[in-house]
Parts: structure tokens; sequence; C-alpha cells
């Protein structure tokens, strides 16, 4: 996909990596209940790694198993999936089983110039912050 980063040649959001308890459990909650699309996958057994297109050709990178001793020291404070309906993505991942920790609302970030969005927030099955993001700007 072609970006608009003229330092780096391209740009944009591409994937996000965690390593996870329970691969099954947690490709469940996001093909079935938030959407994902399964991408390419490597490794059998223990590690086993997938990538979830998160819609637009952005990723998530889950990974299962024992330390690649590459991405050790991976702490994700949360990631946000953009969406144009945040109540509806926040109510899909509720009803995937997500434990929802702040509901949909409005705010204005801080910016230059002040943007208003709408968010919400959930905890996905391994206890990872997932923010649900509604901007028109960015």
């Amino acid at each position: 996909m072609a970006g608009s980063n003229a330092a780096i040649g391209g740009g944009g959001f591409h994937h996000i990596s965690m390593r996870v308890r329970d691969l099954e459990a947690t490709l469940k909650f996001y093909i079935e209940g938030l959407g994902c699309r399964r991408g390419l996958s490597w490794g059998k057994g223990n590690p086993q790694t997938v990538l979830l297109d998160t819609g637009d050709g952005n990723y998530l990178e889950v990974s299962q198993g024992e330390s690649d001793g590459f991405n050790d020291n991976g702490l994700i404070r949360h990631f946000a999936l953009r969406t144009d309906d945040c109540d509806k993505a926040i109510e899909a991942a509720r009803a995937a089983g997500a434990e929802v920790t702040v509901e949909a609302g409005d705010v204005v970030l801080p910016s230059d110039p002040p943007n208003p969005i709408r968010r919400a927030f959930c905890r996905g099955p391994d206890g990872e912050l997932i923010e649900f993001f509604q901007d028109d700007r960015t």
C-alpha cells in the first residue's frame, strides 16, 4: 500500500505484534468477534505466528510459543483500531467476550487544532488494551 511519508518511503501502520497465551482463543476473538481476516501465518506448534488483517491492510501479528529472543520486552500500552462507528465496534467486542473498560464517548484531543473524536476501550483475551477510534481527520 502506498503511503505519504517521504522520509521513510511510504509509511502508515503495518502491524502491531503481541505474544498471546491462547492462540486459538485470540484468533476466534479477532476473526469471529471483530471481523479481522486471517492472513499469512508461519511456524507450527511452538512458536506459531498469524497475521490478522484488521480491515484495511493493517495487521495485528499474534504469536504463541517460546520466545524468539527478538521481542522479549514487548509491552503494548494499547493499540487503536480505526472505526467509522465506535458504538458498533465496542458492542461487537462485548459480544465477543471482551471486558469493556471505557464505554463509547466523545472527547476532544488537546491537539493543535483540538480534534473531536469518539472512542471506547476494551481488553482482549490476553489483557491487551484495545481502543476503537472514530475520527474524521486522521
